[in-house]
């Protein structure tokens, strides 16, 4: 489930289920996302020739095409999903621009075999029990392993490495929660995911470091088969597989430290982190790939709808310099590296884990509060294990390990 945009007093989600087609429905499906590959095509021919020859073209021109177009098979596609076609490549277009606006290097887009999704927006479909009826395709089992909240506007049908997914969008009503009275700040990391102001240290699982061996394996056994045999195919998907797996564990694991966040805290702070830059700034193969696996954008985005259902904050603040101010008397430590994961002030003598005294500074940046003394007892360590298999965290300090790389803070 995730945030797609706000309005009044409602907010849009995404509820994501599994669906079961048989294997006649599947083949319509199928035939269904190459015939929309096929218009999509079409239709980025007609921008990129509208644009050699110095004419200017909108979406509604390509939109108008629809209709004339000599697709075949364009009459198994549902209207509205084919207008959604048109979408995406506008949606498409636009991001390459927008890139190329912020200085970054972007080729064209390319052609695609087949779309990966079909859309039904506002109408073409029916929920009947378990069952999603889909106009021109046919009736699918869904498994609505949690219930369909809110009033659905869309579903979007989409083909995995795992299998087949139905994604419906809805409108809900916010629900406030009671107030807490309590603000945080958080510092994301790689080594640490989250480290809290109040002294609350969440791991970061690495899920794909326990995974890349065998990735690698798969890679290496890929490359020996020929591009298009069954034999391709079946190491090809057991590698997305693995992906995905991956990518599902990690979300799974962020929905619940976002959920633990918006029920604890009023206002949230946390850095407004350009992840692209941090990747492309890093020198280390090692830590570009543990940022990408972290996945703080998908953090971000789960925080920031979360908060807005509940009524909360999420307030972004300025990066810099949040590591190496100290957090006690405001000293600037420019010599600090990645390496250093105690800050020890010069100054004033202040001896912390860095990462949670870059929590105060990003909680005294958002709140506009003045300096003042810190919590000065052992930090919460919460492993993987506990985050993911049991209540999020709801212990008391004296009852937890303090982990090895969380000191005690202590001021000279």
């Amino acid at each position: 489930m995730w945030r797609a945009r706000e309005k009044n007093n409602k907010i849009q989600l995404s509820f994501k289920y599994r669906i079961y087609p048989t294997r006649e429905v599947e083949e319509k499906l199928l035939r269904v996302m190459q015939v929309e590959a096929k218009v999509y095509n079409a239709l980025l021919d007609a921008v990129n020739n509208a644009r050699k020859e110095g004419k200017k073209i909108t979406p509604k021109d390509t939109q108008d095409m629809l209709k004339g177009l000599k697709t075949e098979g364009k009459e198994l596609v549902y209207s509205k999903a084919l207008q959604m076609v048109n979408n995406q490549l506008w949606y498409n277009i636009n991001s390459l621009h927008e890139l190329k606006k912020k200085g970054k290097k972007v080729g064209k887009l390319r052609y695609k075999k087949i779309l990966k999704i079909v859309n039904y927006n506002q109408s073409g479909f029916k929920i009947d029990g378990d069952k999603l009826i889909l106009s021109k395709i046919g009736e699918v089992k869904a498994l609505f392993h949690r219930p369909l909240e809110g009033e659905v506007k869309g579903v979007i049908i989409k083909k995995s490495a795992t299998g087949w997914y139905a994604i419906f969008q809805v409108d809900v009503e916010k629900e406030p929660l009671e107030r807490t009275g309590k603000v945080v700040g958080i510092d994301l990391g790689v080594e640490k995911l989250v480290t809290t102001s109040d002294g609350v240290v969440i791991e970061n699982p690495k899920v794909f470091d326990k995974v890349e061996k065998r990735i690698k394996i798969l890679q290496k056994s890929l490359s020996r088969k020929k591009k298009g045999s069954r034999n391709y195919e079946k190491v090809r998907k057991k590698l997305a597989k693995i992906h995905e797996h991956v990518k599902n564990l990690m979300s799974d694991y962020i929905h619940k430290v976002t959920s633990w966040l918006v029920e604890q805290y009023d206002e949230i702070y946390v850095e407004d982190l350009d992840v692209k830059e941090m990747v492309e700034d890093s020198n280390s193969k090692t830590l570009r790939k543990h940022i990408l696996h972290s996945d703080f954008s998908r953090f971000m985005s789960h925080l920031s709808y979360k908060a807005s259902r509940a009524g909360r904050r999420v307030v972004k603040v300025d990066p810099r310099d949040t590591s190496k101010t100290c957090a006690w008397c405001g000293y600037v430590k420019k010599d600090l590296t990645l390496a250093d994961r105690v800050f020890v002030c010069p100054r004033c003598g202040w001896t912390v884990d860095r990462d949670y005294n870059a929590s105060l500074n990003i909680r005294r940046a958002g709140s506009g509060l003045p300096r003042e003394p810190v919590d000065r007892k052992p930090l919460l360590y919460i492993p993987f294990s506990e985050g993911v298999y049991s209540e999020f965290p709801r212990r008391s300090r004296k009852s937890s390990p303090r982990g090895g790389d969380a000191p005690s803070a202590r001021a000279g």
